[in-house]
């Protein structure tokens, strides 16, 4: 299954745009979590403290843990994220807080390193930017290491297209040359 996280916020997203070329490429049954559809919990002290007991008790029924067990049986993750403030969007960071569950997506050993629990494999993150990216660290730099440190995908790829919004910049140009990359990644 191809697990595609939707962090787009409008609806002519260009991002979205590349991430339908990389779908494109890919096979197989596609589930959808359009973040702007989710309604994370407040993530306060009484949410914690459930969520604690429940892990403790290996009881993971409880609709808080129902995007973790989706992440788990992924077989591929594409992440869709405009480049906001030097990252991506706010409820791609819930997201990922909402996952990360101790014995769900990830287990520690005796001496406290994180093993994975997920099936994926491979992580295509897809990002456009209005202006120049001057750095991709905390934005797909931070879900790269998620993804080794927590979830045990060790193959991720970012597609950006970046300077979309500059005066004189022809959008569509640079979307187009972006769209021949994922193609030609694919290809090789």
């Amino acid at each position: 299954m191809i697990l595609f996280i939707d962090a787009c916020v409008r609806k002519e997203s260009r991002t979205k745009r590349l991430f339908k070329r990389v779908l494109s490429h890919l096979n197989g049954p596609v589930e959808t979590v359009r973040l702007i559809d989710c309604n994370f919990s407040k993530t306060d002290e009484a949410f914690l403290q459930k969520r604690d007991a429940c892990i403790a008790a290996g009881d993971f029924s409880d609709p808080m843990f129902d995007l973790a067990k989706q992440f788990v049986r992924a077989d591929t993750v594409v992440i869709a994220a405009p480049h906001w403030d030097l990252s991506f969007p706010a409820a791609l960071k819930q997201y990922f807080e909402q996952i990360n569950v101790v014995g769900l997506t990830f287990r520690y050993t005796d001496s406290d390193v994180p093993v994975p629990m997920c099936r994926a494999k491979r992580l295509f993150y897809v990002a456009t930017a209005g202006g120049p990216v001057r750095s991709h660290d905390y934005g797909f730099g931070y879900v790269r290491a998620l993804g080794r440190e927590f979830y045990g995908i060790e193959d991720a790829t970012l597609f950006c297209a970046e300077g979309l919004d500059i005066f004189g910049a022809d959008a569509e140009t640079i979307l187009q040359s972006a769209e021949a990359r994922i193609d030609a990644f694919f290809t090789e």
